[in-house]
């Protein structure tokens, strides 16, 4: 069920957002496959560290800060307490090694 309200999600997008989207979820379920996948707040959430929300011209990949470094916190966009995000424009614009990085190092930080 949760699965479907995902997809449902991303089938709404227009383009470029759908198909970041569809590759932001494919990189988060490929690293961690375990990762509890539902909708928060009207977007996909996977556990309580990433979310994708997509927006009028662009989509966010949300990162949880909990247990993060100032200078590690600074990788992140946005101005908010506990989440920040990246921002991607197109697919070519996805960097999987740098999200995978980013997601370790938040998964790190949520354990401390």
């Amino acid at each position: 069920m949760k699965k479907d309200r995902v997809e449902q999600y991303i089938a709404r997008q227009g383009s470029p957002q759908r198909e970041i989207c569809a590759m932001l979820r494919r990189i988060i379920l490929g690293t961690y496959p375990e990762i509890e996948e539902g909708m928060k707040m009207g977007v996909p959430w996977y556990g309580k560290s990433f979310y994708i929300v997509a927006l009028k011209d662009h989509v966010n990949l949300g990162f949880s800060l909990t247990g993060l470094t100032k200078e590690q916190v600074m990788l992140f966009q946005g101005s908010g307490a506990t989440m920040k995000h990246i921002e991607f424009r197109d697919v070519d614009g996805i960097d999987e090694e740098k999200i995978f990085k980013l997601m370790e190092m938040v998964r790190k930080g949520d354990k401390r």
